[in-house]
């Protein structure tokens, strides 16, 4: 069935009004008609089996018939990757297969060592919120993933230092020092942190430390930062969520 996407406000009283651009799709990509079937899902986990009442130039109408499970169910994991901006489309990726992996939160980071620059940050954010709602269709998710304002490591790892409860784990990867992957203990909230291109400075490290973050090392390879956001994501999936 073909997956769409409707904020809870275009969600009322039985009736689905998808957006212009959404239509589009609905009619001149997958060319489908009045009375054929779809799924609506809102972005906060909630999806529906519906019918085609209406398509116009602008909008669709669709009548909600029940609600359904989502083909891919959320993680009991709130994992939040906060990564360095990557160049040209490595981040793309990253938030593509991070959506895929269930993360909960990605945040974008400015480090010292970050190729990206501030300019242009909000034409960055909303490509990757697009790269995130397709992904979230294709993948069977009905919550979206958040992608937060970028901001810099240095406001970003205090400001979780101050929200961390009891039970939550502040861990930053590095390829240089730190213990191993069975230092990271079991808990329902992980916030991981993974650098630019070119690593740490010393001075992040001892930033990170300052602020109760764990460091844990890659066991001594060495990966793409792309490549490390990706399996790091899988990796505490499999050992804490539900990729068991």
């Amino acid at each position: 069935m073909r997956r769409f996407f409707a904020p809870p406000e275009n969600i009322v009283d039985g009736k689905v009004t998808l957006s212009l651009e959404e239509t589009r799709h609905l009619r001149d990509v997958l060319r489908l008609r009045e009375g054929d079937e779809a799924s609506v899902f809102d972005g906060l986990g909630l999806e529906y089996s519906c019918t085609i009442e209406k398509i116009s130039k602008k909008e669709s109408v669709l009548l909600v018939v029940e609600e359904i499970p989502p083909t891919a169910p959320e993680s009991s994991l709130d994992l939040i990757l906060a990564a360095a901006i990557l160049p040209g489309e490595k981040f793309d990726l990253v938030v593509q297969k991070t959506v895929e992996l269930g993360m909960v939160t990605l945040q974008p980071l400015y480090t010292k060592r970050c190729e990206a620059r501030a300019e242009g940050s909000r034409r960055r954010l909303e490509r990757w919120k697009k790269i995130a709602l397709e992904a979230a269709k294709q993948s069977g998710r009905a919550k979206l993933m958040e992608i937060a304002e970028p901001c810099q490591i240095a406001a970003f790892l205090p400001r979780c230092s101050a929200a961390k409860t009891e039970g939550d784990s502040l861990i930053l990867f590095s390829e240089r020092e730190g213990v191993g992957f069975s230092g990271i203990g079991a808990a329902k909230k992980i916030t991981a942190v993974i650098g630019p291109k070119g690593g740490w400075e010393d001075s992040e490290l001892e930033m990170a430390c300052e602020n109760g973050f764990s460091i844990v090392t890659f066991g001594g390879r060495i990966l793409r930062a792309e490549t490390a956001a990706i399996a790091m994501s899988a990796i505490l999936q499999h050992r804490f969520g539900d990729l068991s």
